[in-house]
């Protein structure tokens, strides 16, 4: 294969690394846990760093890492609990939130009005979010 043509890079550029991203994406999570649920600023804020990595995600100037060809035995048993809650999610959001069938996110509500759970949740986002677009 030639090696113009290849889109995987072996060394990360200086702003691609963990020393920079890491105080980086711990700023945006404490900005974003000041916005309070489902606000505008919450919303823009999402979309426009959402927006950001998938730009990163599509385009040529991030390292990439090396895809995964196929998944272990023992890491297909982690779809099953993954595929259950998002049916039981599915369901419970069709059928409308109540208090005897809450959503997740109704059932998070309460511990995410907390600004450090909040912040951590933007910092979960982002991280895994980031996982994602290096692949």
């Amino acid at each position: 294969m030639d090696q113009s043509s290849q889109m995987t890079v072996d060394a990360p550029s200086g702003w691609a690394r963990p020393l920079v991203l890491v105080p980086v994406f711990a700023l945006i999570s404490l900005v974003g846990a000041l916005f309070p649920s489902f606000s505008f600023g919450a919303e823009a804020l999402i979309l426009a760093v959402g927006g950001a990595l998938f730009w990163l995600g599509m385009s040529t100037r991030l390292p990439r890492r090396d895809p995964v060809r196929r998944l272990s035995r023992r890491a297909n048993w982690w779809l099953v609990p993954a595929l259950a809650i998002g049916i039981v999610e599915a369901v419970n959001f069709l059928a409308g939130s109540t208090d005897h069938a809450p959503t997740l996110s109704r059932l998070l509500d309460p511990i995410l009005e907390g600004y450090p759970a909040r912040a951590a949740a933007y910092f979960g986002w982002l991280t895994g979010y980031w996982g994602l677009v290096r692949r």
